[in-house]
Parts: structure tokens; sequence; C-alpha cells
């Protein structure tokens, strides 16, 4: 059976090489300019056998006409890329020094990535904390002129803090108002006040109970810029705060201990509430629970967490105890101490989430003097926080004994405890 096409037979076939042809004979080199053929075979002689009778195959030259020296005349084009292209030559990769369409990629620069990533890195942290820095600043409430304050102690070695906690109850509504059990006097008064001395030799807290017996002194109002001449009648401690307010405070523990008060710092009772909050609660350890109404404390003994409602009510009750007045500042120490540790925490420092709220409560309720500084402040509070927890000494005023209900200083250790702190030195006067 024939399977040639009609007409086709087996004489027909021409002797082209490449086209079913048995002839040895490759047909002329016109399809590849660059391939160079063999010598044709003398007439009457077989062509030479190559490869187990398989025809010389043709070789291939270079563009200069020089063959590639392969063994009898064979070259793929494979091995030197003359039919592909060579390395670095029209269509070939790229090598070292070449100069084809694709350069190399250049290895990463990683100390120049570094340097401009910490520049980076340095560059955000500073805008964020100038911009933190004014943002801060600009809450501060500094309402309390110092230099309204007349005949003053000379000033001391170390730094004075006077803090005090109010029972103020601006920017509260009703409702808030009964929910903290603030009730709705008219007026401020002081809740709790306390003098921070910071210094070289340690930091120490001193609680002033608002029942302390003292003179009101001759004092300028504030307001009204008149001289009020002292009368040597002596009144509870927080009766000067409702007198004429901070200035007058001032004034009083000044005239009656003679250190001199170096800035203030107010908080009142709402204010106080949104930062215990604002950081998730504080974690108390109670020795005994205790009940008050009228500061709506109802606290059992053991670990719990208090939120602002229930801290403010735990600092401020003092009909709970025998010994009210020093019994309060007691509980007001041991918060500050488990409020300052909380604010401290990773948890808060590093959580802008928690920590911006926190700062936002606590500066938007402070009331401070003109001449006081977020680097003050920074200071106060890390002093407080080491003194609260351990790193320095906290005490009550000495007392000794009461007149009237109020309590009565101890004047000689109180004036060891003012010298000692004026000249900035460790505090060995212990008190109750």
């Amino acid at each position: 059976m024939n399977d040639w096409p009609d007409g086709w037979s087996d004489d027909n076939r021409s002797n082209r090489y490449g086209r079913g042809s048995a002839g040895a004979q490759p047909e002329s080199a016109r399809v590849m300019r660059q391939v160079r053929r063999g010598p044709a075979p003398a007439p009457g002689q077989d062509a030479p056998p190559y490869g187990g009778g398989v025809p010389r195959q043709p070789s291939y030259v270079d563009g200069q006409g020089h063959d590639d020296g392969y063994d009898n005349g064979y070259d793929s084009g494979y091995n030197t890329g003359h039919v592909y292209g060579t390395p670095g030559g029209p269509g070939g990769p790229q090598g070292p020094g070449d100069g084809g369409a694709y350069p190399r990629r250049p290895a990463p620069n990683w100390r120049r990535r570094i340097k401009w990533t910490a520049i980076t890195l340095v560059t955000a942290l500073v805008v964020v904390s100038v911009g933190t820095y004014f943002w801060a600043d600009s809450k501060l409430h500094r309402d309390v002129d110092l230099s309204k304050v007349i005949d003053r102690p000379e000033t001391g070695e170390g730094t004075n803090y006077l803090i005090v906690g109010s029972d103020s109850r601006a920017g509260m509504s009703a409702e808030e108002k009964k929910k903290l059990h603030t009730g709705s006097a008219e007026g401020k008064r002081t809740d709790s006040m306390m003098i921070l001395h910071t210094g070289s030799n340690g930091s120490t807290l001193v609680s002033l109970p608002r029942d302390s017996d003292v003179e009101i002194p001759t004092f300028k109002g504030s307001e009204s810029g008149k001289t009020y001449q002292g009368t040597g009648k002596h009144l509870k401690l927080n009766a000067a705060y409702a007198m004429d307010g901070p200035e007058l405070l001032v004034r009083t523990i000044e005239a009656n201990t003679g250190l001199h008060i170096d800035h203030y710092v107010e908080i009142g009772f709402g204010g106080f509430a949104s930062i215990v909050d604002a950081v998730g609660g504080v974690e108390m350890t109670l020795d005994k629970g205790f009940k008050d109404k009228y500061s709506g404390a109802d606290f059992k003994a053991g670990k719990q967490t208090l939120n602002g409602e229930q801290a403010l009510a735990f600092v401020r009750t003092r009909h709970a105890f025998a010994a009210s007045d020093l019994e309060r500042t007691k509980n007001q120490q041991k918060f500050l101490a488990a409020l300052a540790h909380q604010v401290a925490t990773p948890s808060t420092v590093l959580n802008p989430f928690k920590l911006y709220p926190t700062m936002g409560a606590g500066l938007d309720s402070l009331v401070v003097d003109k001449d006081m500084s977020l680097w003050d402040l920074a200071d106060m509070f890390w002093a407080m926080k080491g003194v609260t927890g351990g790193d320095g000494k906290s005490m009550n005023m000495p007392i000794s004994g009461s007149s009237g209900g109020n309590l009565v200083w101890d004047k000689a250790k109180v004036k060891q405890l003012v010298d000692e702190l004026k000249n900035d030195e460790k505090v060995t006067v212990s008190g109750n």
C-alpha cells in the first residue's frame, strides 16, 4: 500500500535534505548563513561516517569566520550561544561588567537602611513627645497665684508641694453628685491636705489632718486685695480654705509651721474619680471592712478593685473610725500608693489608649499655681510614687492631743520636722 499522496512514489522523491530524502548530502546552506558546511565528497565516494553512520553535522562559526574548534566540526549552538546569544551579548543575560539591557539589582545597603530607619523613629518620637508636652501643658489650670501670699518664710533646700483634695463639685451634674455622695453644699472645702518634700535625701509625705488646730494669721484677700488682720482665733485647718481659698490655706500653713510652700496642687471630687476609672480601677487589700452612709462606703475585708465611685468613698470616709481624721489620712496615703503604682505600670504607660485618657482626666481636674510646670508635676508624681511605694517616709503631722474637737500639733516635734525639711535632711521625727 502506498501512503504517499497521489502522484507520488518513492521514485518521485528528490534528493533534497530534510524532506524525506535518503540522500546524505544536505541542501545548500541557505537557511542559516552562519552555518559552515563541510566539504562535499568526491564523485563516486561515499560520505564519511560520523557517529556510527550519521552524516557529519554542520559546525558553527563566529561572526569573524572562526570555527569553534569542536571535535569533528560539530557544535549545537548551546555551548557558545552563537545561535541564541552569548552572555552579555544581544539577547543574553547580564554578566558582571556587561552593558546589557537588564542590569543586575544591587545588593541592599543594610547599614544605610538601619540608619534611616533609626532617624525616622527618633524623629517620630520627638514629634510625638513635643506634641504631647504642649497638649498636656495646655490642660493645666494655673489659677492659684502664690505671689498674693504675704509674710512668707524663707525658701529652704529641696521643693515643698502642698497637695490638696477638695470637695469641689465644679462641672458635676446633679446625678453625678448623687452617685458620688458629694452633696450639694455651696463653696469648697478641703477633705485632705499633704505636704510632699522632695530633695537629695529622699522624699517625705506629711499628711495634715483637716481638723488640725491652727491660728488664722493676717492675710491679704485673694480677690479683694484687702488686708485682714489676724485675731488670734484658732480654727480647724480646712476653715482657712473655706474662708479665702488656696492662697489663705498656704498662708495659714506657712504661718503655723514656718515651712515655705513652693507649689500648690489641687484635685476635686469628679477629677479624682475620673482618674481611677481611666486606669481601669485600683486594686486594694483591706484589713477590715467598714461602712459609712455619709460617704457611701461599703467595703468588705480582702483584696478588691475599686472603681472611681468606690475610691472616692474610701478616701473620704471618716465616720466609720474612732480616730476619724487620723485614720482617714492613713487610708488616703494607702490609696495614693496603690493609685501611683497602677498609673506607673507598663500596661498604662506603654498603652496610649490608657495613658492619654488617664493624663487627660488628671490634667483636666488639676488646679495648680501659676509657676507650676509639667516638669514640676512629673517630679511630684514620681516622688509620691516612690514614697508610697516604700522609698521615702510617709507620716501624719505629730499630734500631742486635742482641744475643743481640734487636733493639737506637737510643737517640739513639728519644729524638728520643719528644720529637717528646710535643710533637706533625713527626717527622723515620727508622726501619729
